[in-house]
């Protein structure tokens, strides 16, 4: 990329860091975005570039898409791939940033600290055969998915623009180019730790350890046990964004270490989707053909990614292996604990609870096997449930016998708590959300962008999900099913 393209793009408010670059050059391979033909703005959030001290007009200028495309690299910039590892449905590879710029860290009027990555920006080292490129209908679907996932309050990366490239590529079939740009806290996965880990280099793996203290959890450096505390900090993350991923019916689909960050934040929405039907073992990923990464599965997977953290930091907890495979097992204990705790105390407010009684967890797994043998949806039964419409909604749940029973011993939990019913509902509608992103909505919003060019259908249902627990008439439509359908609902790794 020559220095002419290479301009200054502080009108726009960019502000660059780059302590990645500060780590080993094993971490990461400097390299430039692949440059496209002509790139074109179709997507900015406006309200994210705010936060980042971003000027908004400037961005929606012609030479802010080329950045967004990667055409150009702002001043201050220190663009590079990460590498990293992974197990991907359990099978440990080398892995890295396939198609991914780290641009920088965008460093905001706040004092927060926020990685600018262009996903679908080209080849790179760590793209393994592949085009380094990507579609325009995945690229959006993260955006939407994102910023749903963060009005619906769950730690996230966001999605800061879409532009399309000028160029088609291939996967079933030729579709539109297109380079997001994800915001994130950092790109820190376990995949990360096991790739230092694999180097063989305890001054590597400390190096990047002590990076991702300084970086989330600075307080960590003066604790007895440093790098256990980073452990214990990231399983204490972990253990609350699970819950809240199940506590909205949210299934990831490609829970591989590498999708696991040490922030706490959900990373990469490709085979993701959110529940319907109530079913634990509900999986919609077309590569999940045994249901590893299933609804019910989550809780599991995640201890399962959180050990293999724990084994990557193993060489620096303590320098006798089996004391430090003793303090790693006592810290991963806690995972279940908490996780349990968080989830508890979610469904209790789902459910108008303001105290806690012993009987609490058993009244939620009656509902929740009601909810299964009924085959009831997992949103619109506790959004019936917040507006008291339950009389009123006519699916075979509510109509049930055993449902009424039920509802008793829920009616008669609540009337024992100090608080009002009045209270309750509203509890429950704060933390029960009226609408998600229904799968045959998205599909729908992504149908009209690639096919049409329309993004009016796509900004609609993104007007809807920014405030998903308003209750509003605007989103009656927002709550409706899909009709039947004699196949399932299939989710694919394009993102």
């Amino acid at each position: 990329m020559t220095e002419k393209n290479r301009q200054s793009h502080l009108h726009a408010g960019w502000n660059f860091d780059n302590s990645y670059v500060k780590l080993p050059s094993s971490f990461y391979t400097r390299l430039d975005p692949t440059p496209v033909a002509a790139p074109k703005l179709v997507k900015l959030n406006e309200a994210l570039a705010d936060e980042m001290g971003l000027e908004t007009d400037a961005l929606h200028e012609e030479e802010e898409a080329a950045v967004f495309a990667g055409n150009c690299v702002p001043e201050g910039a220190a663009p590079l791939a990460q590498a990293y590892a992974g197990h991907q449905f359990g099978h440990f590879t080398m892995l890295g940033d396939g198609r991914a710029i780290l641009l920088g860290e965008q460093l905001t009027p706040a004092g927060e600290r926020m990685d600018i990555q262009l996903k679908g920006s080209g080849q790179t080292p760590y793209s393994r055969m592949g085009d380094g490129r990507a579609g325009l209908g995945p690229m959006l679907r993260e955006y939407i998915i994102s910023e749903a996932m963060h009005a619906l309050g769950i730690p996230t990366t966001r999605s800061l623009a879409v532009v399309t490239t000028g160029e088609s590529i291939m996967r079933l079939t030729e579709e539109p180019g297109a380079v997001l740009t994800r915001v994130a806290a950092s790109h820190l996965r376990v995949g990360t730790f096991q790739y230092a880990a694999g180097l063989g280099d305890n001054r590597k793996l400390q190096a990047l350890a002590d990076y991702a203290i300084e970086r989330h959890d600075p307080d960590c450096a003066h604790a007895a046990s440093p790098y256990l505390s980073l452990l214990q900090r990231v399983i204490a993350r972990q253990a609350k964004l699970i819950a809240k991923w199940q506590l909205v019916g949210f299934i990831h689909g490609v829970m591989n270490t590498d999708n696991m960050t040490i922030s706490g934040e959900t990373i990469d929405y490709g085979p993701c989707a959110f529940m319907d039907v109530y079913h634990p073992e509900t999986v919609f990923s077309s590569i999940d053909r045994h249901g590893r990464y299933a609804y019910g599965n989550q809780p599991k997977i995640a201890s399962w990614n959180l050990t293999r953290f724990a084994e990557s930091l193993l060489p620096l907890i303590h320098q006798d292996e089996q004391e430090a495979i003793r303090q790693t097992e006592e810290a991963l204990t806690g995972f279940g604990e908490q996780f349990s705790e968080h989830w508890l105390t979610g469904m209790r407010a789902k459910l108008g609870l303001f105290d806690e009684e012993e009987q609490d967890e058993s009244l939620i797994h009656g509902l929740l096997a009601l909810m299964e043998k009924y085959e009831a949806d997992f949103t619109n039964t506790f959004r019936a449930m917040s507006l008291d419409h339950t009389t009123s909604t006519d699916h075979d749940l509510f109509q049930a016998e055993e449902f009424q029973k039920w509802k008793q011993q829920w009616e008669d939990r609540l009337n024992r708590q100090s608080e009002s019913r009045e209270a309750a509902q509203e509890r429950m509608r704060a933390h029960n959300p009226a609408v998600i992103p229904r799968n045959h909505r998205v599909e729908e919003a992504l149908k009209a962008a690639e096919e049409e060019g329309d993004l009016s259908v796509m900004d609609k249902l993104l007007n809807v999900l920014a405030a998903p627990y308003a209750y509003s008439p605007e989103q009656e439509s927002y709550t409706v099913l899909p009709q039947p359908s004699g196949r399932p609902y299939r989710t694919y790794c394009g993102t």
